[in-house]
């Protein structure tokens, strides 16, 4: 919730003439199910190439984040005031680490 507030103050959240918004906030009752139907839906949608997520959250969907192996939208996630953020769980720098460990492979 705070992280949400954060960036509607910012200037980053809309909701469009059709009532859907580019965010989504979570509480102690939001579902796992819930949180990742948010998130495909948020993949599909061609308006956003970014999508932030709490990496507590992320880890509640952790098959469905890392699956998606696209560029656009780029998900990233970020710590939160619940939980430290923790380097080893981020489905880039995972990838970024295969990516490196080939390299060094091939060479």
């Amino acid at each position: 919730k705070d992280t949400c507030v954060g960036f509607m103050l910012a200037g980053i959240g809309e909701v469009d003439e059709n009532r859907q918004a580019n965010f989504m906030v979570v509480d102690k009752r939001t579902t796992p199910v819930q949180i990742e139907a948010c998130f495909k839906k948020f993949l599909a949608r061609p308006d956003i190439g970014i999508i932030l997520i709490n990496q507590e959250h992320a880890e509640a969907i952790r098959p469905t984040v890392d699956a998606h192996l696209l560029a656009v939208p780029t998900v990233i996630e970020i710590p939160s005031k619940q939980q430290p953020y923790d380097v080893s769980k981020d489905s880039i720098l995972k990838r970024a680490r295969v990516s490196i460990m080939w390299q060094e492979l091939m060479s």
